[in-house]
């Protein structure tokens, strides 16, 4: 019910603790712009048939409520689970793929590009640089020993083990032993 409440919202006394007033869903706050659903693969098949209906009918109605709220979202679903392989095993809903299946864009893994892994770095760099001003970057000794690690949980994982090390390092420049893999 939270997620459900999340994406399509819900009027006042629909549940316990619910807002006064109710609240808007992520579709409706959405509306004449973009929607990011991440780790849709993960999504309940309740829900997945719920979202369905909002993709099909372009309208949302609120948890608890009577009145069609129309819709004009454009959806940008993200998984890394294998959805036909979910279809084949009746997980997922196989007209939920079809309808967000319009342009499939595949990200391979970090330990496949590990060449975008200094620009990465920079960039990640750049966004916890207020955690420690003194930091100016990285070595490139530390960039090749980063290179050489396998990187299971992919840009998420890189991003924690820089934000640790941003918060740890002496600093200005982040030396191969300044990192904890």
């Amino acid at each position: 019910n939270l997620l459900e409440s999340e994406l399509f919202g819900y009027v006042e006394g629909a549940f316990t603790g619910a807002k006064r007033g109710g609240r808007a869903g992520l579709f409706e706050l959405a509306h004449g712009g973009t929607i990011f659903l991440d780790e849709v693969g993960e999504m309940p098949q309740a829900l997945q048939a719920r979202l369905l209906r909002v993709l099909q009918e372009k309208e949302v109605m609120r948890l608890g409520g009577d009145r069609v709220i129309p819709v004009d979202v454009r959806v940008i679903a993200a998984t890394n689970q294998d959805l036909t392989g979910m279809i084949r095993e009746r997980t997922f809903r196989s007209d939920l793929f079809y309808r967000l299946d319009i342009l499939r864009l595949h990200v391979p893994p970090l330990r496949e590009r590990i060449q975008d892994l200094p620009l990465l770095c920079s960039s990640l760099l750049i966004k916890f640089a207020p955690l420690n001003p003194k930091i100016q970057g990285i070595s490139p000794a530390a960039i090749e020993s980063l290179k050489l690690y396998p990187w299971h949980g992919n840009v998420r994982e890189l991003a924690n083990i820089l934000e640790r090390t941003v918060l740890l390092a002496k600093g200005p420049l982040i030396r191969e032993t300044d990192i904890d893999l």
